[in-house]
């Protein structure tokens, strides 16, 4: 038993320090962030340039289709979205990361088996709290929308300019709008049109409703108009949107719930049986028929999971 543990002790050492020397050489990009901070710059300039650079990408690729868009651009794109302060180097680090150590601690306690899956198991948790992260906040920045045209709309009609009705919409509302708008006000700072930050805005949170509004501005600014009125009009639209989506999650609640407990009660109930009597389910380890079924049962309750939330998801 020492030398499978010594052995683990040391890939999970060698994996710590291949994940600090990487950790090392990625902090070196933040140091122009230090040295602007002596001169009256803070972190928010090269926040506002690399949101700027990160959405003009997602801006060339959506209207020219560019398929070649690397793999660290969309884990950029995904975290962005997210609203994680992380670069796509860290995210995947951290994922390697608990892989590894999910492998290395489960072929310890049970055998290479049982690490592989505990390894998978380890590596998708990022994952999927960065994708839940992802629709929490885009379903916060709909909510949000309607009293944001609120304010601009007052904010217009009492004489204020777009980018000061902006500004009062980040002193006022609450993030994550507040943080959305408040990279606006920073691009327009740096000298980029108002138009243009608003659209990269739009390619930022990725949500129908906000890119309607900006939309309609582009559209104002070009054609000239009322744009306080027109808000008005989008504004109540959005909110019959959003009343038609409550109530939609309202009568799929049933089958929602439905979905997370196929998924997860049989693996819920594998691991309780695992802990409480190995004995019973070490089948599912040791033989190579049982592995074949547990590999097929995870298969299909994975593709009912999908299958039930592809239902529920009603676009409206």
């Amino acid at each position: 038993m020492a030398s499978p543990l010594t052995f683990a002790l040391l890939i999970l050492i060698a994996v710590l320090a291949m994940f600090m020397a990487v950790w090392q050489f990625v902090r070196t990009r933040e140091q122009a962030s230090d040295r602007l901070s002596e001169y009256g710059r803070s972190s928010n300039f090269v926040a506002a340039v690399e949101d700027n650079s990160r959405a003009s990408a997602r801006a060339r690729k959506r209207r020219y289709g560019n398929g070649r868009s690397s793999i660290g651009a969309n884990i950029a794109t995904q975290l962005s979205t997210a609203g994680v302060s992380l670069t796509a180097a860290e995210y995947v680090l951290i994922i390697i990361g608990l892989g590894v150590l999910g492998l290395v601690l489960g072929t310890v306690i049970n055998g290479a088996l049982v690490g592989l899956v505990v390894g998978i198991i380890l590596a998708v948790v990022p994952v999927v709290m960065v994708r839940s992260r992802i629709s929490k906040r885009k379903r916060a920045l709909t909510e949000q929308l309607p009293n944001v045209l609120t304010l601009l709309v007052s904010a217009l009609r009492a004489g204020y300019g777009l980018t000061q009705a902006l500004e009062m919409v980040v002193d006022q509302v609450e993030a994550p709008a507040s943080e959305e708008f408040s990279r606006v006000i920073r691009s327009v700072a740096l000298g980029i049109p108002v138009q243009q930050a608003l659209e990269e805005m739009t390619d930022r949170v990725q949500t129908d409703d906000i890119d309607l509004v900006v939309t309609a501005i582009t559209v104002q600014y070009e054609m000239g108009g009322n744009l306080a009125e027109t808000l008005e009009n989008i504004g109540d639209t959005v909110t019959d949107r959003i009343r038609m989506k409550r109530e939609i999650r309202s009568l799929t609640a049933q089958q929602r719930l439905t979905g997370y407990m196929l998924a997860g009660l049989p693996m819920m109930v594998f691991l309780f049986l695992f802990i409480v009597s190995p004995d019973y389910v070490s089948g599912f380890t040791t033989e190579p028929i049982l592995m074949m079924i547990g590999i097929f049962a995870l298969v299909m309750q994975g593709t009912g999971f999908l299958l039930i939330r592809r239902i529920v998801d009603i676009e409206v």
